[in-house]
């Protein structure tokens, strides 16, 4: 007999949806390339520019301006270079400038020298410190080319969501440009292209429930473009060579459809992680809630045992039915310190669980979380006696 299990780690990738993965399944029956010109090639393109205008309604965006990648790290790494295009002539960015607690993908700096990017820090509950980033924007060189900052539109671990007009309105005064990554906000809040906020936004397909495999640069204009990183043939209007993974791609559109229509369930799930802490704080007291004094995505919780390491209570969660994680899922499996949390200035070691949902999330996934919970804060209890 199956044991009952309990996902509870949408963050790191959410369920595929019975509707992406009928949109892919559809897909592998188009053999063709969709840059043939016969009726086959033409039959592909379509699903490919379908999907398109499905991301590109997500956040409210011309689909002209939605390039597709094989993920947002890939997305990323494009973005993230001092070359880049305006028309027919180049444009250079002098200097990158990226949050503390910014995904890896971004931290990375992408094509820019490590000499050329600035870390802006965080708050103690994970927002930019926007006097650091108005004062390093100040102090920019414009002769070496505008400056480009990149950061996180909620963070991946605690849900922190950041003040995306104050850092814009900060960006746009400095004459610089704004990539956001906005990997974990699509479907969980609007986002809408259409107003002056970022010039760029990163998504990504899995983590709204598509399959793996796809990602997304959306652009507010097509004024200009950064240089391809994958340079060949001349795919996505010249900016992503390669053919194009359809089946992928044709799932990310199903699950962009289906996350646009789930904007309007969110407080529903707020109330279930909300429910989720109840059950954390009653059960460990002590326990610490992280960027709860901020605005967080609904789905999100980020939370600590003291005493308890994070990578023991994943494990113990798991082998109790549940699963959920010690942070971020980009570090091939490796569980270790939250960065995000030393940049908080809680501590290089510190470590803690995430839990994040979604809509399919019920009383079964939260029954099962509290049992294993219980078991893990009674063993605790009893270690902290013997001692």
């Amino acid at each position: 007999m199956a044991v009952e299990r309990a996902y509870l780690d949408h963050n790191a990738s959410a369920p595929l949806l019975e509707a992406a993965r009928a949109a892919v399944v559809a897909a592998l029956e188009t053999a063709a390339n969709p840059s043939s010109v016969h009726s086959e090639g033409r039959a592909a393109r379509r699903l490919v520019e379908d999907a398109r205008r499905d991301v590109a309604a997500l956040v409210n965006a011309k689909a002209a301006h939605v390039v597709f990648t094989s993920g947002a790290t890939e997305a990323a790494s494009t973005l993230l270079t001092p070359d880049w295009r305006m028309g027919r002539g180049p444009l250079r960015m002098g200097r990158l400038y990226v949050c503390e607690a910014d995904h890896p993908c971004l931290l990375s700096g992408g094509r820019f020298a490590p000499e050329r990017v600035t870390r802006i820090g965080v708050d103690g509950e994970g927002l930019l410190r926007l006097d650091q980033l108005e004062a390093a924007l100040a102090g920019h060189d414009g002769a070496d080319g505008l400056p480009l900052v990149a950061v996180h539109a909620a963070n991946n671990e605690t849900g922190v969501i950041q003040p995306l007009e104050r850092i814009a309105g900060i960006v746009r005064a400095a004459g610089g440009v704004l990539v956001l990554d906005a990997v974990q906000t699509a479907g969980r809040i609007p986002l809408d292209m259409s107003v002056p906020c970022a010039d760029y936004l990163i998504l990504s397909s899995h983590k709204i429930g598509g399959p793996k495999g796809a990602g997304a640069i959306v652009a507010a204009s097509d004024l200009m473009m950064p240089a391809p990183l994958i340079a060949g043939g001349g795919q996505e209007k010249g900016h992503r060579a390669g053919t194009e993974n359809l089946p992928a791609i044709a799932g990310f559109g199903a699950a962009a459809r289906a996350a646009l229509a789930g904007l309007a369930g969110m407080e529903a799930v707020r109330a279930r992680r909300d429910e989720i802490e109840g059950i954390v704080l009653s059960l460990v007291p002590d326990a610490e809630i992280f960027g709860r004094g901020a605005l967080r995505l609904a789905n999100t919780s980020f939370f600590a045992i003291p005493g308890l390491k994070a990578e023991t209570a994943q494990i113990a969660f798991d082998l109790a039915g549940v699963a959920l994680s010690a942070g971020s899922a980009c570090s091939s499996g490796k569980v270790g310190p939250s960065h995000v949390l030393k940049a908080m200035g809680r501590g290089e070691g510190l470590g803690a669980l995430r839990v994040s949902i979604g809509a399919a999330t019920g009383a079964k996934e939260i029954d099962l979380f509290r049992a294993a919970l219980a078991g893990i804060a009674a063993r605790r209890t009893g270690r902290e006696e013997a001692a």
